[in-house]
């Protein structure tokens, strides 16, 4: 059975709540024509909305119900990947983005780094409204996060990295936002549980398996000079396939930790589903 079609089994679950967050994701741009049909073409087109599903799987396995500022949080989650895949389309001049064309290449750098922030600005609008402290400076750090890793990343390029300082830039630049998707609901929740072990290995096990995709198709991280983990464990970047089963090895362990993290979860249908998301992340 293929990935996509694992997923959506794995999303039947909770499909009520992950269509009110696509839902959500339009409901207040209002922009200008041409750019407010190609930005909601692009927040509407088929996604995978892993954050949220992993976000609402945890809530509900803890045993809680998924409210309206839950649905708030995730959309504002949601929006704020979307800006930095916005960003990160001017960056790398990516001209498609799920199966469309990009905003940068459309319409230009200058309207699709102020389409991000103003996506940016929708989130913040949301993450006010949910009236916490704790959570706004949640938002706050992960953007910190995501900006120093891109930024070391940039200073970083052609330089084959530690794998500490590799790992570090992935909880920065990925995992950390699965951390304020998650424990971020947990807050919201007012559960007694910690997520974090869970988030940071789920979202590291993420972002290690999309750099073994990148390696065995398009190759464009080698190409624009990053060199991720089957690079550092091959030595080279011309003989990066070589560091491919290592990667697998470490990929997989931070699938292990995630799923051992959860053993403490009362045994039930969400829990199951929540291994089931996780376990996909692994590769054989």
């Amino acid at each position: 059975m293929s990935f996509n079609k694992k997923y959506s089994e794995i999303l039947d679950i909770i499909k009520d709540e992950i269509q009110e967050v696509t839902q959500g994701l339009t409901r207040e741009i209002d922009i200008k024509e041409p750019l407010m049909s190609k930005l909601s073409n692009i927040l509407n087109a088929p996604s995978k909305h892993i954050r949220a599903a992993a976000a609402f799987l945890y809530i509900k396995a803890i045993g809680k119900d998924i409210d309206e500022k839950q649905i708030m949080l995730q959309t504002a989650v949601e929006l704020v990947h979307n800006a930095s895949l916005i960003h990160d389309d001017v960056i790398d001049e990516c001209s498609l983005r799920r199966n469309q064309q990009t905003i940068n290449k459309a319409l230009g750098n200058k309207l699709a780094v102020i389409t991000g922030d103003y996506l940016l600005s929708i989130a913040l609008k949301k993450i006010c409204l949910l009236n916490s402290v704790q959570l706004t400076e949640m938002f706050a750090q992960t953007l910190d996060n995501m900006c120093q890793g891109e930024i070391n990343q940039h200073f970083d390029r052609f330089t084959i990295p530690t794998l500490d300082k590799y790992l570090k830039k992935t909880q920065q630049k990925t995992a950390s936002l699965f951390e304020t998707a998650i424990c971020g609901a947990v807050l919201l929740s007012e559960a007694d549980c910690n997520a974090f072990e869970f988030s940071t290995n789920f979202g590291t096990a993420f972002q290690i398996r999309d750099d073994l995709i990148n390696l065995k198709t398009t190759k464009s991280d080698i190409n624009d000079g990053v060199y991720t983990a089957p690079v550092i464990f091959s030595g080279d970047f011309k003989t990066a396939e070589k560091g491919i089963e290592k990667t697998v090895v470490l990929l997989n362990n931070y699938v292990d930790k995630a799923i051992k993290s959860i053993d403490y979860l009362k045994n039930n249908i969400y829990k199951q589903k929540l291994i089931e998301l996780t376990e996909l992340l692994a590769d054989e």
